[in-house]
């Protein structure tokens, strides 16, 4: 068995079976590039999260669904049907979360340099929770709430616990600066948090929780620092109790995701949340909840793209695979993120002994327009599918229309 293959994708006579269906056969069906997306991977992994709550936790668990990484209305609307809560990051993300059908009274709207716009559109939802991600952010939302006037509006904090973690120096989300120097723009400074929450309540708001996110990307290897923010965060809320305020939920954000090379270990996403639910056992917290908000953990190895190659090309030493799709028009993070990879998989030949070292060449007019460098597979051919894994999460969400190219049709089965 591949190191790659889960329920969702899988190998059967050395061709790649995707939900069950051939992966070849699924392209000649919609044509390609194509996106594909697992239903029962999704439930899967959901139900995963689900249960290491109830078997560590005494407290109500809220799996809040990062949107950003994928806003598809089916994938929403099998979240909502399963108890999901949802993590918004804007207007339209909120408004697409009610179209699936989610009540306001589960949507936590995390904005960053929010305009008055932004704050018009989500303090006109009745129960929607905005998460506070500045000091300074509380005079513009007293300025428009001023538009509100007989409404309460529900507010949480989104603080900076002081350090972060991801794959990537463009995905740190806490800390002073990010791996690369960075300044962090994310959250309310840990020293400001109490006076945030006292000026909120004298404004009018309604506080009710406590948020942190250290960023994107976690593996095993993380685990001993992501454990250190969960003591930070504990210890903050402890401070804001003692401070006369009672915190309804506390939410510790995402971060962890799918196995995206062989050489990273997964992160151990049930440890995490036992770790979780442990130290606010321990510190006696009267929080009422407990929240995560996983995206590419629930959605990331649930999806693949399609390709079709159109033709090998040679050149100075080099064999590329040219295909029928672009990096900025299907799976922009190997572009953006350098440090980004997914496994791209001959999906008619999986395997053979005649393998070759391919470059998957996209069809846009850019350099950095590679899937892969030099990927050893089975030599393929005009016509051959390639399929490009872990596409589920941060790939359609982040597609854009560069060179006028179309983006790519979506399926879920």
């Amino acid at each position: 068995m591949n190191w790659w293959e889960t329920d969702f994708v899988t190998v059967r006579g050395n061709r790649l079976q995707v939900a069950g269906q051939d992966a070849a056969a699924l392209a000649e069906r919609y044509g390609t590039p194509l996106y594909v997306y697992g239903k029962d991977r999704i439930l899967e992994l959901y139900a995963r999260l689900d249960d290491a709550f109830s078997r560590h936790s005494t407290l109500p668990a809220r799996i809040c669904y990062a949107m950003k990484a994928n806003p598809h209305r089916g994938i929403l609307r099998l979240l909502r049907r399963r108890g999901a809560w949802i993590d918004a990051v804007s207007p339209n993300e909120v408004a697409t979360a009610l179209k699936a059908g989610f009540p306001p009274e589960r949507i936590l709207f995390t904005g960053t340099s929010v305009s008055r716009a932004d704050l018009r559109a989500v303090f006109a939802v009745d129960g929607l929770t905005v998460n506070i991600d500045a000091a300074e952010q509380l005079d513009l939302m007293n300025e428009v709430k001023r538009e509100f006037p007989s409404k309460s509006i529900r507010v949480s904090v989104r603080w900076n616990p002081g350090i972060g973690r991801g794959f990537n120096a463009r995905v740190i989300t806490a800390g002073r600066r990010s791996s690369d120097g960075t300044p962090i723009k994310f959250g309310v400074e840990a020293k400001k948090v109490i006076s945030v929450f006292t000026r909120a309540r004298k404004l009018g708001f309604h506080p009710v929780g406590l948020h942190q996110h250290l960023g994107s990307g976690w593996v095993r290897e993380d685990f001993g620092m992501v454990q250190a923010a969960v003591d930070r965060m504990v210890r903050k809320a402890r401070e804001i109790e003692k401070a006369g305020f009672r915190l309804e939920f506390l939410d510790f954000g995402g971060g962890f995701g799918p196995r995206y090379l062989r050489s990273r270990g997964v992160f151990p996403v049930e440890d995490y949340i036992a770790y979780i639910s442990g130290a606010v056992a321990k510190a006696g917290l009267s929080v009422e909840a407990l929240a995560l908000e996983p995206g590419k953990y629930l959605v990331g190895d649930a999806g693949v793209l399609l390709l079709g190659v159109e033709y090998v090309k040679e050149s100075y030493g080099n064999i590329f695979a040219c295909v029928d799709g672009g990096t900025f028009n299907t799976v922009p993070r190997p572009a953006i993120y350098l440090s980004a990879h997914h496994e791209i998989i001959n999906a008619g030949r999986v395997e053979g002994q005649s393998r070759a070292r391919i470059t998957v060449a996209g069809n846009l007019c850019e350099t950095g327009d590679v899937f892969g460098r030099e990927r050893s597979m089975p030599l393929p051919e005009s016509g051959s599918i390639l399929a490009v894994l872990c596409a589920g999460a941060y790939c359609r969400s982040m597609a854009s229309n560069f060179n006028l190219r179309d983006i790519p049709r979506e399926v879920l089965i």
